[in-house]
């Protein structure tokens, strides 16, 4: 009789010994708001597990609600499958409790902003880099999404200053696939690519930005934008003609008074003040255009009314303060 030959299956693959966890298994998103609610969707649709932390369960619940809702919109009119969308949202879940980030390797600063004021606060956020960090093991990365905050300011309080990197995902177009990544002083070239081998799972393209003040993509907006409020202000063209010739002319997908509505009054004045603040250049100085509708709270899309009036997110005409 032939003699049995017993070899460990170790070495085969079979074993789950033998099983390593893949580099961004489970992401970790740290705020729900519009722009957290962006990342969360765009990553889960990427095929990675994701979790956020909310400050309660209501907020939980409406981040579900609205994310459905922006996936419901795709099965309409981007050819997503029903069964795409339930697979999607089951890659999501929802938590209070920053403990359960500890399995992540990658999370992401998203708090929201105020929505009054549009504003972040610096040592809220510096404190959700801490709580992460707590949590999370030391190979894991941690970001923050922001166009004006210096993430070298935030990673300094941290143990492992050199896992930290800034990333901005714009949100005025689906198809804006670019992230803008901004390295902090102390930020390993390690972790760097690693961010560049996420932006690729994700499918987006990248850009290395020095930390600065409103990096490119808000420092390009703010000075055309004060410079089409200045062309209505002075009755050189209307509104409407204005946004319609930079879609024309300059190929954009919403003209810059459309941009500026989806992205939120409530953002773009506080953040072209701390670039007036941060360079001292009258260019970045909100017109006075942007601060009425600020002041009076026509803040964009998200209320339905800046430059531009919009009901169930849907433009539906000229604010009549401009006609």
């Amino acid at each position: 009789m032939a003699e049995t030959l017993i070899e460990p299956i170790e070495s085969f693959g079979l074993s789950s010994k033998s099983k390593q966890k893949s580099l961004f298994s489970r992401i970790g998103v740290v705020g729900a708001g519009r722009d957290g609610r962006n990342i969360i969707r765009l990553t889960s649709s990427a095929g990675l597990e994701v979790i956020f932390i909310e400050v309660n369960q209501e907020r939980i619940d409406f981040a579900f609600e609205r994310i459905s809702e922006g996936l419901d919109s795709r099965i309409e009119n981007w050819g997503l499958t029903p069964g795409e969308k339930r697979a999607i949202m089951g890659r999501i879940s929802g938590s209070t409790d920053y403990h359960d980030l500890k399995d992540c390797d990658f999370v992401i600063e998203c708090v929201r902003y105020d929505n009054q004021t549009g504003e972040r606060n610096i040592e809220l956020r510096k404190e959700a880099f801490k709580e992460i960090e707590k949590v999370v093991s030391p190979e894991a990365i941690i970001a923050t999404n922001a166009t004006t905050v210096i993430i070298s300011e935030l990673a300094s309080g941290l143990k492992h200053k050199e896992r930290c990197v800034s990333l901005h995902f714009p949100i005025a177009h689906l198809d804006a696939k670019i992230l803008e990544v901004v390295k902090s002083i102390y930020t390993s070239e390690e972790v760097y690519n690693k961010v560049l081998l996420f932006a690729n799972l994700i499918k987006y393209e990248t850009i290395e930005v020095h930390e600065s003040n409103g990096l490119v993509s808000m420092r390009i907006l703010a000075v055309m934008l004060n410079e089409a409020c200045q062309m209505v202000l002075e009755n050189v063209s209307s509104m409407e003609s204005i946004d319609r010739l930079t879609e024309v002319v300059y190929g954009m997908r919403n003209g810059i008074f459309k941009m500026a509505d989806t992205i939120g009054i409530e953002k773009i004045v506080p953040l072209m003040e701390d670039m007036f603040n941060e360079y001292g250049d009258k260019k970045y100085k909100p017109s006075p255009l942007l601060w009425r509708l600020y002041r009076t709270q026509q803040l964009g899309q998200r209320n339905g009314k800046g430059f531009y009036i919009y009901e169930n997110n849907k433009l539906v005409g000229l604010n009549p303060f401009f006609v």
